[in-house]
């Protein structure tokens, strides 16, 4: 996402390539630690994460086709929005968790990705507000013409824009392990108002650009073009995520339900009388006797013809005129 490379962006390119290229050799590392175990990982996990890196490390090293404000759009949306989704969409905290043996590490990564500031930054509206906030904080005012020539400030914007890039898609999907994992509906309306705030930004740069920069028209419109429309193809593929993520918890919940009545609606077979306390308390589906299992909600058979002796009345135990001692 570089507008004019310059020698002091040097050095923190290499570093980020450098993490990016770590970070795809050790996904791998570990998915192949697991089939080793034999346990199992998708293979497109793999390809995903390693398509993620390799967005990164092509807009840091690589240069961006087009005009220069064209260029910029396009590594925007590679490093913003579409590296993030590969990346998010590999689960790397559930396999790093996975292939760490229990020990110290494991429960130290555990314990980080449950921290409470952690907790705070995928919530998914502050998730939204610092990248939303961010981009527009850089596009409305003159902070875009200042860092485009100033390396430092360069390196803070292509950093800011990964991670929370990275931040807004993890709060939205949710895949890895999380300690509060929020309602789908705020997430599905977080990511619709994220949305509509990229749309507006794209729509004001097709007709203004950044304050103090200049660019051609036709440049300026492209740009903001790709931002547009390209922004819309990530977040349709973010709602479909969270299309799936809701299938899936409803597929489980009916999964469970029709568990629950197949093994909660059937009495089992009991000998003798029941205990006072379980006649109290009364037995499941409505049954009133210890009897032979009969399905919830049909009537009972009762193959007693005298009532229990703590049911019978004050003239149980006593003698019959007649009867033998």
């Amino acid at each position: 996402m570089t507008l004019a490379h310059t020698p002091g962006t040097a050095l923190f390119e290499q570093i980020l390539a450098g993490a990016a290229s770590v970070a795809a050799v050790a996904y791998g590392a570990a998915a192949v630690r697991l089939e080793r175990r034999g346990d199992t990982w998708p293979r497109w996990r793999v390809a995903s994460f390693t398509a993620g890196s390799t967005g990164v490390l092509w807009v840091v090293l690589g240069p961006q086709p087009g005009p220069p404000f064209t260029a910029h759009m396009v590594g925007h949306l590679i490093m913003g929005m579409a590296a993030p989704l590969f990346l998010v969409l590999a689960r790397p905290l559930t396999l790093a968790l996975r292939a760490l043996p229990p020990g110290p590490a494991r429960r130290g990564l555990l314990a980080v990705a449950h921290a409470p500031p952690v907790n705070w930054s995928v919530f998914p509206p502050l998730a939204a507000l610092i990248d939303l906030g961010g981009l527009w904080l850089l596009y409305r005012t003159e902070l875009f013409a200042t860092v485009q020539h100033r390396p430092l400030g360069h390196a803070v914007m292509q950093a800011h824009v990964l991670v929370a890039g990275l931040l807004f898609t993890f709060s939205v999907c949710q895949l890895d392990p999380v300690r509060h994992r929020r309602r789908l509906a705020l997430r599905g309306a977080t990511l619709l108002v994220a949305g509509a705030a990229h749309a507006v930004l794209a729509t004001s740069l097709y007709a203004t650009p950044p304050p103090g920069t200049a660019y051609a028209t036709t440049d300026l419109q492209t740009g903001a073009q790709v931002m547009y429309y390209g922004g819309d193809v990530v977040e349709a593929a973010l709602g479909a995520v969270l299309a799936a993520s809701w299938y899936r918890a409803v597929g489980r919940a009916r999964a469970n339900g029709r568990r629950r009545s197949r093994t909660g609606c059937t009495v089992r077979a009991e000998a003798g009388p029941r205990p006072e306390a379980a006649a109290r308390r009364g037995p499941p589906c409505g049954d009133t006797a210890a009897y032979a299992p009969r399905p919830c909600g049909q009537p009972e058979i009762r193959d007693r013809l005298t009532p229990p002796s703590h049911l019978a009345g004050p003239s149980a135990g006593r003698k019959r005129p007649g009867s033998r001692a």
